[in-house]
Formats: C-alpha cells, structure tokens, sequence
C-alpha cells in the first residue's frame, strides 16, 4: 500500500496563500460592494442586484461595450494575419534571425504609458513626423479633435506595439515544424501556398490559439495607452470598457455601480474567451457537431 505524505501541501501553501491576497479576497470584496449602497465608513444599506440593474440599463455603458468589441475584433483582424505573414518572412537561422527577432520584439519593451507619450508626440500636427507628413501631403488630421482620427491612431498604436507578440509566437511555431514535412511537400511539387495552407497554418493552430486569447483579453482590458494619447477623447470616442469602469469607481466614487460592473466585465472577458478557445479548438479538425 502506497503512503501519502500530506506534508507535501506545505510546499504550495505559499502560492495559495498568494492567490488568495490577490485574487479571491479582493474578488469577494467586489462582490459585497456590488449588492450593498454604502453611504459612509460605517453605513451600508444591501440593495441586491440594484446596482447590477442599473449598470445593465445605462447607455453609456453599451456604448463603450460597442467601441471596445468593434475595437478588438478590428485588433485580431489586423495583428493575427500580419503577425503570421512577418514571421513568415523572418530568416530561419543565422545572425540575421536573431538580429531580426531583437528588432522585432523592441516595442515590446517599452511600457504602456510610454507608448502612449511616443504616439501623442508622433501624431502632433507641429512636431511629430506622422501628423506633419500627412497634413503636409494633404490629409487633415488630427486626433485630438475628430474621433476617426482618433480611433485609427489608438488602433494603429495597438497594432505597432503588440504584433510582435504574434510574431514571436508564430515564428517559434514556425521553428518547430520538423523539416521532414517540407521536403515531402518539395517531392510532392508543392506550391508555396499549399505549404502554407496544408503544413504551416494546421501547425500554427495551437499557437494561434494563445495568441487569439492573448490580444484578445489585453485589448479589451486596454487602459492606459488611449488613456495617455487621447484621455478617451474626443468626446467619449476612445472610452472603452476599462475606462468608462475607473471613473465610475475614481471619478464618481460610485463604488456599488462600478463593483457590479466589473462583475460584469470579468463575466464578459469569460464568455468571450470561452468561445473563442472553444471556436479555434474545433477550427480545422473536422468536428462538424
């Protein structure tokens, strides 16, 4: 008979004890605020799911859940094709892939807030390089004062700073296909896109995967970059969901309204996740059910 020592729970205490500190009790915290008005340190009146109602009823809210899926379906859009198609293109060994690899993942080390100050200063009319070239080729353009403007320059700094992540991941993708597959497809006579299509992108699935769940639960908890760059302006035109959450709970101190939100939220981010890893599971198998 087998002996269990359960002594050796000891040894992940430490790691459930943190998660505990970071997650589950500040969770629980959100969840008490969520159905409770508080009226001051020691007054707290339970409302149940007022606040859950009211939050589901508020325009502004659906607005911003509009712009922020309108935001990140157009970031996978754009990131996930062009990440594959950069990697595709990188060198596969040598000094010159791993120059390449360095120069790529460059963006990726700059943090959030700074992005957001290189992007305001680069798309300034007066002294940045991308607002003075296009006003000089013509083009009326100016972030801080119309919302397309605004939004395709949010977007495109989404785009320089995160397709790298897809890149690297594609690329590690691409490394670990077994040379055996592509010397049968040089037998077989095989174009360049059936290599694409029959070998490299059915290898890819897996890391597309995490890639997809990866930008797509950073772009819909995007904060700080817009933030900077255009204060969610003009008008309401890049307040998205992260956004809109901090000043109902640090603008407005309305911490009952802002807790069931991110109840809310946290659900939204599951649900989309959920389908989404399901989707790309069942994506090229086979599975018709």
């Amino acid at each position: 008979m087998k002996t269990l020592n359960n002594k050796a729970w000891f040894l992940v205490l430490p790691v459930i004890l943190s998660v505990a500190f970071s997650a589950i009790i500040p969770l629980m915290t959100i969840v008490n605020y969520s159905v409770q008005d508080i009226l001051g340190p020691n007054q707290r009146v339970f409302v149940g799911t007022e606040w859950f109602q009211m939050v589901m009823r508020d325009e502004e809210l659906h607005g911003a859940l509009y712009r922020q899926m309108l935001y990140s379906l157009s970031v996978l859009l754009i990131e996930i094709p062009l990440g594959i198609l950069i990697a595709l293109t990188l060198p596969a060994q040598g000094w010159r892939a791993s120059l390449s690899l360095v120069l790529v993942a460059l963006p990726l080390l700059i943090p959030w807030n700074v992005v957001g100050t290189i992007w305001q200063i680069f798309g300034r009319g007066d002294i940045g390089l991308l607002g003075f070239a296009l006003n000089r080729a013509g083009i009326d353009y100016n972030y801080t004062g119309d919302s397309i403007d605004a939004w395709v320059t949010v977007l495109a700094m989404d785009v320089w700073h995160w397709t790298p992540l897809v890149v690297l991941l594609c690329y590690a993708g691409l490394r670990a296909i077994p040379d055996a597959y592509y010397q049968a497809a040089r037998i077989d006579g095989a174009s360049r896109w059936a290599v694409f299509r029959f070998i490299q992108l059915p290898k890819l699935r897996n890391v597309l995967m995490i890639a997809v769940l990866l930008r797509f639960m950073d772009s819909f908890m995007i904060y700080t970059e817009p933030f900077v760059l255009t204060g969610g302006g003009p008008g309401n035109a890049t307040t998205f969901l992260s956004q809109y959450l901090t000043q109902k709970a640090v603008g407005q101190f309305d911490l009952g309204p802002a807790a069931a939100f991110s109840l809310i939220y946290f659900m939204i981010i599951l649900l989309f996740c959920f389908v989404l890893y399901n989707w790309m599971q069942r994506l090229g198998t086979g599975d018709k059910k």
